[in-house]
């Protein structure tokens, strides 16, 4: 199976025992062709508990999306006053199609990954993205990379794959294989739904980088990266979009150390992220404030028995929240600072039903020049799930989400997802 869907799905705590075989093996001459990949497809729906819009909110307020700037794109059912969401969509992991190729050439593990991740959530009056409503609804392509090394000495991977920084994170979270946090991007015409991004962990980002990973050193291993530079995002201030300006490459890295046991398996690690950023704001002039974004985390998870936990904290300035630079800096382009975690676990009963249950949150401070406004001040969601594996390849899943957003200036959005699906990998 291609790696990163191997990690993803292996490296979620729900991984069933499907997940960690291979996809489809073709021996090619001098190559060995992985085929690999999943189908999902869930039934979500998203109630409005309180109709207020916060800026940079998760939780769906009927009248806002995850930037907090209008109703939700796609062909989603809203009804009571615009308080419901309902839709047909594909989960945080996007339906995948990839493509693995290895060879031993000179000494050397040779290695090239190209993926697409087409999706089911396009529900527009054509059904196929051709209608201008339906521009979120892309058919994406996260991976296409080479790598080359030697159990010796590492490798060197070149091209786009997942971010190095909060990778863990999200490759441990249990929505993984489900929904999470629904509502506000999930509807019917995004591409996938945030699972605990944004409420827990800030996005890992599928990013062009050149990263070189250790050995293996008897559990502990290694990887720095220098990484797109335009990988901070966007603007400093969704209320007056502005530009920012990279000055130099990203610089992401991680260490982790697995173990095992006697019964008990795990995993703790720490990665991190710098970025130089110039915002150019606009108060009477154009100004330009230049500032470093930097980030860095702790986890680790841990397995005895039939039980898994999870534990993630993060800390940053001028990295906002949910994505990588989203809100990170104030009107007048001061870094805010922001942190969050998650903690999660899960249980696999005799039948092999794995129930688990997780709470995460990300906070937003004010930075100088702000003054309370509806400005996200936290995000928080707890999630409650059931995945249960039907065959060897496929999973039945049920999950509910409470997300709640709260603003600096004491004003909230909550919502409820309701999720019920399938996923299927090979």
């Amino acid at each position: 199976m291609n790696k990163n869907i191997k990690l993803a799905v292996a490296g979620a705590v729900l991984a069933l025992s499907a997940t960690a075989n291979a996809g489809i093996i073709i021996p090619a001459g001098d190559w060995t062709i992985d085929i690999n990949g999943n189908v999902n497809g869930f039934m979500s729906h998203t109630r409005a508990d309180n109709n207020v819009a916060v800026t940079g909110g998760l939780a769906y307020s009927g009248n806002n999306d995850v930037f907090g700037e209008g109703a939700p794109s796609g062909n989603t059912t809203q009804v009571n006053n615009r308080n419901k969401q309902l839709g047909l969509t594909t989960g945080l992991l996007p339906a995948w199609l990839g493509f693995t190729g290895k060879t031993r050439q000179n000494d050397l593990d040779v290695e090239f990954t190209i993926s697409l991740q087409p999706q089911i959530s396009d529900n527009g009056i054509t059904g196929d993205g051709a209608t201008a409503h339906s521009a979120t609804s892309q058919f994406l392509n996260r991976q296409a990379y080479l790598s080359f090394g030697d159990k010796s000495w590492g490798s060197i991977k070149i091209g786009k794959d997942l971010g190095i920084f909060g990778s863990d994170a999200i490759l441990n979270d249990m929505t993984l294989l489900g929904v999470g946090a629904g509502g506000s991007i999930s509807g019917s015409g995004d591409n996938t739904t945030l699972g605990g991004i944004g409420s827990g962990y800030i996005y890992a980002a599928w990013k062009g980088q050149v990263a070189y990973t250790t050995p293996n050193f008897n559990g502990f291993q290694a990887t720095v990266a220098i990484t797109n530079p335009n990988q901070i995002g966007g603007s400093n201030d969704l209320a007056t979009p502005n530009a920012m300006n990279q000055d130099r490459y990203g610089f992401e890295g991680k260490a982790s150390y697995s173990f095992a046991a006697n019964d008990v398996t795990g995993k703790v690690w720490a990665s991190g992220a710098t970025y130089d950023v110039t915002s150019v704001y606009t108060t009477t002039a154009e100004t330009e404030q230049s500032h470093t974004a930097k980030v860095a985390d702790i986890g680790a998870n841990v397995n005895v028995g039939g039980f898994s936990a999870t534990g993630y904290y993060y800390n940053g300035k001028g990295v906002g929240t949910t994505f990588l630079g989203l809100l990170g800096t104030s009107a007048t382009g001061q870094r805010r600072d922001s942190d969050g975690g998650y903690v999660q676990l899960t249980y696999a009963l005799p039948t092999k039903t794995k129930l688990g249950v997780s709470y995460g949150e990300s906070n937003l401070d004010l930075g100088t020049g702000d003054t309370a406004s509806n400005l996200v001040k936290s995000n928080q969601r707890y999630t409650v799930g059931a995945y249960h594996p039907l065959t060897k390849h496929l999973n039945l899943v049920a999950e509910y989400s409470n997300v709640e957003s709260k603003s600096h200036e004491a004003t909230k959005a909550e919502s409820d997802t309701y999720s019920l699906g399938a996923i299927l990998f090979f």
